[in-house]
């Protein structure tokens, strides 16, 4: 059986605001509110997301910060999606580098502290050649 991709949670303190940054400074799309549950529905591509208020998750108990891991598929998608964040002026928490580990990656940040690992694996066999750089 193949499962799909997960969907996250992401705990945010204010849905609406949560919602904007991630429209505007990452690219996500809003596809729906449900503000009487305080949980919203973001997307980008095949990436979705749920925006959660901390009323939504009180009886789960999950609170931010949360690291979500973007995996992607060649370095120069790590590259672009860094140069189109810098571009809308979101947080950053460090820049692309390939790591010795065989990720070249970077890290964002939104307004309530969760963190987005962007990278693509050229160090796990079959997955990719090392990056020049």
């Amino acid at each position: 059986m193949e499962l799909p991709g997960a969907v996250p949670e992401i705990p945010v303190q204010d849905v609406d605001a949560a919602a904007t940054y991630y429209v505007e400074k990452l690219g996500f799309t809003l596809d729906w509110v449900g503000e009487d549950i305080g949980l919203a529905g973001i997307s980008r591509g095949n990436c979705r997301m749920f925006l959660a208020s901390s009323e939504f998750r009180k009886h789960r108990g999950n609170v931010a910060p949360v690291l979500i891991w973007l995996n992607l598929n060649r370095k120069e998608e790590v590259d672009e999606l860094f140069r189109l964040w810098k571009r809308s002026e979101a947080e950053f928490v460090s820049e692309p580098e390939s790591n010795p580990w065989g990720l070249h990656e970077f890290v964002a940040r939104d307004l309530d502290g969760n963190l987005f690992r962007v990278f693509y694996d050229f160090g796990t066999p079959g997955r990719g050649d090392e990056p020049d750089g």
